[in-house]
């Protein structure tokens, strides 16, 4: 196992935030990162304390056994993939045709809703019915604040889910300043209601989830934590501490988020502190709250997902997509699958401490060099080397910059990149204002109009007679090429780093060049770049937010490239390939909290909670709001996933009744009972009163 130290002045006030407010939504930066109470927890534990097992070679945490029905987590058994149904529970043949659509698709556990015992009961008729057609899939009862229908669950299925921050509490939102006593109290309290379910799992051999969500913590966890990652996982370990006294072990943990930065940091502070406590290294649940659909949805799980599982966490994994379950296990097999070879890597120079706090977001300290860097928002480079053939204006539409020839001028995307890589293809036009272009070193150095190009040096011609730009240079550095003597010419120049790699290991790899360059004092701003074969854009999708993803959660970029390797294809095949790679690499700093560039979407995957067509709601929202750049709007089913679940959105639609829509303001109720035929219009008034609305573009 690895220590890991923080070598900065610990943040004692609120976290520092670089980039600009539009593009982002500052408040979410502005969390006080430990405890309120700090004897509760001490900083030196907390940063001293273990979360995988190394920070360069890739190995799977070795997690306790847990036994679920024919499909036991943990230890040497593989990851396992889940998801849950959307229908009505009391819906026997519509539950149990969605599960074998489920199962056909990939899942090996599947979850229910219980919301009342009458549910709780059906699960029998439904575990029968599956096994009078040939499934005998583990089923999961999903349980909020009705301690009875978990009882009953226990009784029936192999693993029942209970949410810490409603299992025994109701949550007011209220501040409540407890005494040492009456904290006490409180927990003896929760052990009364929680006890009698541990024993009905102990006796039927019923395995548990202790599932912590971020935005329904318990008023008393946010009145002492606050609305943080420590709270998070101190509401687990209340309950975790029951079972431990009461020797039962068959329990899985999660620590899950709609914001991908607080959902890593939780998982990784619950490993710390399961194991500072002496407890069992517990099985961990992998997932993202309310990740949403399309392209979006399956970025932001991968993101948080694959961060966590580059560092050998999580023993099952559920994508969360606002779309027929079915849908869900195949992008969870694709996240999984990356690491079944992983162990083989090639060696990464191994580091004993961490350079940077893994449990708390702090952007890498950088100077500015021309707009990268210090409280720059990364950019986005796009990569037209292979686009050989004479470009025209049109062509860059495909990066989002659109000329308008009957006014001769250009209109910029919310996806419109920053730089533009030609190689040694100069572009044969004027590039619009804001667009900058970049050219292979032996290319610039024939140029004309050297001032409005930047140069791209290889680790060869750095180390010449060359002449540098004098406002903007790129170097192109793999781990293995990093030396002393790069080191003192990156410090003379105005220089970015482009950081390659050919490992599999690729994001552990060039995070630990980021880890060198801190500890050398190299302050120079860093582009990520990798590229990518052929492949389907889904596979594509969740490559990319895993390895550019997880360096970003933890503050290590200040840029993105996306590069394809073009096989024979013709021009507008390439041209439409730079649209996808483009509208990935935005995706991925979006989902990674570092540049918000659209509206957000948290939606909840829908359950038998649900009070409308969650995918028809979100679509139909989608498409009336889409243009609004950084709103985050929360789209929830049912009371269980909100306000709570939509802990930072801006806006949230909310089922309160059938055919009856809540609508909020960030967590406040600004509307009830609206008609849902009215609900969407109302909505947008609301973002209007706010100034927050301007009209589309035709």
């Amino acid at each position: 196992m690895v220590f890991l130290f923080f070598v900065e002045d610990f943040p004692s006030q609120m976290i520092e935030y670089y980039g600009d407010e539009a593009d982002l939504n500052i408040r979410d930066n502005f969390r006080e990162p430990f405890p309120k109470h700090m004897d509760l927890m001490s900083e030196k534990n907390i940063l001293e304390g273990q979360y995988c097992n190394s920070l360069t070679a890739y190995k799977r945490r070795k997690a306790s056994v847990v036994n679920i029905g024919s499909k036991p987590m943990g230890g040497d058994y593989p990851i396992r993939v889940q998801s849950m149904t959307t229908v009505d529970t009391m819906d026997t043949q519509a539950v149990v045709e969605e599960t074998i659509r489920m199962v056909d698709a990939g899942c090996e556990y599947v979850r229910i809703t219980a919301p009342s015992k009458k549910e709780a009961e059906n699960l029998a008729v439904i575990k029968e019915e599956l096994l009078k057609r040939g499934y005998d899939v583990p089923l999961v009862a999903d349980i909020h604040f009705t301690p009875n229908a978990a009882e009953v669950a226990a009784k029936i299925v192999e693993k029942v889910r209970i949410n810490p921050g409603n299992y025994a509490d109701k949550k007011r939102f209220e501040q409540i300043d407890y005494t040492e006593e009456e904290y006490q109290a409180e927990l003896e309290r929760i052990k009364s209601r929680f006890a009698p379910l541990v024993e009905i799992c102990k006796a039927h051999g019923t395995a548990m989830r202790i599932g912590t969500n971020h935005g329904s913590l318990s008023d008393r966890i946010m009145s002492r934590y606050g609305d943080t990652p420590q709270g998070m996982v101190e509401s687990a370990l209340e309950f975790l501490r029951i079972c431990d006294e009461m020797d039962y072990h068959d329990v899985v943990l999660s620590m899950k988020a709609s914001n991908t930065r607080i959902m890593v940091q939780a998982y990784r502070l619950l490993v710390q502190r399961l194991d500072e406590e002496g407890l069992r290294p517990y099985p961990l649940h992998l997932g993202v709250t309310e990740a949403g659909d399309g392209e979006d949805g399956r970025i932001k799980s991968a993101v948080g997902i694959g961060t966590l599982l580059e560092d050998g966490l999580g023993d099952t994994v559920r994508v969360s997509l606002t779309e027929a379950p079915e849908a869900e296990a195949p992008v969870a097999r694709k996240l999984i699958d990356r690491y079944n070879d992983r162990e083989g890597h090639e060696a990464i120079p191994s580091i004993s401490e961490s350079p940077v706090n893994p449990y708390v977001y702090q952007r890498r300290v950088t100077k500015e060099v021309g707009a990268f860097g210090d409280h720059q928002v990364p950019r986005v480079i796009a990569d037209f080397s292979e686009v050989k053939a004479e470009m025209v204006f049109k062509d860059l539409k495909a990066i989002s910059h659109h000329y308008l020839p009957e006014l001769d001028k250009w209109k910029m995307g919310d996806l419109g990149a920053d730089y533009i890589y030609s190689g040694s293809n100069p572009i044969g036009f004027m590039l619009p204002n804001g667009l900058k272009e970049l050219l292979d070193y032996a290319c610039w150095e024939k140029q004309q109009d050297q001032e409005h190009q930047y140069p791209v040096f290889t680790l060869e011609e750095v180390q010449g007679e060359v002449k540098f730009h004098a406002e903007l240079n790129f170097l192109r550095i793999a781990l293995k090429d990093w030396n002393q003597e790069i080191a003192a010419i990156v410090k003379k120049q105005p220089m970015v780093l482009i950081l390659e790699t050919s490992n599999t290991h690729a994001m552990v790899e060039q995070r630990r060049l980021i880890f060198q360059l801190i500890q050398d004092g190299i302050e120079a701003p860093v582009v990520i770049r990798h590229a990518y074969p052929e492949m389907e854009e889904e596979d594509l999708q969740v490559h990319a937010s895993t390895d550019v993803g997880g360096l970003l959660i933890d503050g290590l970029g200040d840029g993105v490239m996306l590069s394809p390797l073009f096989k024979q294809e013709d021009k507008a095949a390439k041209l439409q390939r730079l649209t996808t790679y483009n509208q990935i690499a935005f995706g991925v700093l979006q989902a990674a909290r570092t540049r918000m560039t659209k509206t957000e979407y948290i939606s909840c995957p829908s359950c038998g909670r649900t009070l409308f067509d969650l995918q028809e709601t979100t679509a139909m929202i989608r498409k009336r709001t889409d243009h609004l750049k950084g709103v985050k709007i929360g789209i929830m089913g049912c009371i269980v996933n909100g306000p709570g679940e939509m802990a930072d959105a801006d806006y949230g639609y909310v089922g309160s009744g059938v055919g009856k829509i809540t609508l909020y303001r960030g967590q406040e109720v600004v509307k009830r009972n609206v008609p849902s035929e009215h609900a969407v219009d109302e909505l947008i008034s609301i973002i209007k009163e706010d100034d927050n609305w301007f009209e589309a573009e035709s």
